[in-house]
């Protein structure tokens, strides 16, 4: 018996217009596939009638597509409402200053800063800021009292060039008078002046930088 293969795209989040493509495409192939049944089943030998196994096995195979094509559009469905819950909550912090962990921070005008705590009094802490592509473009000595510290930035390299504006990243290697590793964490903070939804999901923008909310520590008004 001829057939008629049923296709469809089996990849999570395939957006709705597509899935309602593959759906309008395996109505088709089926309405296609009942008619070449009902010719040879009208055609057949009452000899010798054909073995039902095939187009059995075929109804199957378009009820599994079917039921993939469904949970497809589901999932698709259950993204776009997470997208739009994260972009209703990000909206909330505009206007805010947010601390941001992990070291990044935002050169603007020039001038970027950051906080850093030492676990205990340190003999030594250097500072190293890298770019956006991680190549380290100032080293220098900090602050080295236990608790809270701070560092501001000109944005200049150590040959004295200019920087330009963007996002940069501190890191603080503290030691001891017996070169014991001291912990530290480094934050920055800056108001939230826009929300970026381009690649789908919330980016806060944060004078020249832009942080997902999974970088956010804090949150003041």
């Amino acid at each position: 018996m001829s057939t008629v293969s049923p296709t469809t795209s089996t990849t999570p989040g395939t957006s709705s217009s597509t899935s309602g493509n593959a759906m309008q495409q395996l109505s088709g192939n089926f309405d296609t596939f009942l008619q070449l049944l009902t010719t040879q089943l009208q055609n057949q030998d009452p000899t010798s009638p054909m073995d039902t196994n095939q187009f059995t096995q075929q109804l199957v195979e378009y009820s599994q597509v079917e039921q993939q094509i469904d949970t497809n559009t589901n999932l698709t469905t259950l993204i776009g409402q997470g997208t739009s819950q994260s972009a209703a909550y990000a909206t909330s912090y505009l206007g805010k200053t947010v601390t941001v962990s992990g070291g990044q921070g935002a050169l603007t005008d020039g001038e970027a800063s950051w906080n850093y705590n030492l676990g205990a009094q340190a003999s030594s802490a250097v500072l190293t800021v890298t770019n956006a592509s991680g190549q380290t473009v100032y080293t220098g000595q900090g602050s080295t009292n236990q608790g809270a510290n701070s560092f501001s930035w000109n944005g200049q390299d150590n040959n004295g060039n200019q920087l330009p504006d963007g996002t940069y990243t501190l890191n603080v290697a503290a030691s001891d008078g017996s070169g014991n590793a001291i912990t530290s964490a480094v934050t920055s903070s800056g108001q939230v002046s826009e929300i970026n939804m381009t690649n789908g999901t919330p980016q806060l923008t944060i004078g020249s930088m832009q942080v997902g909310l999974s970088g956010i520590s804090s949150v003041t008004n």
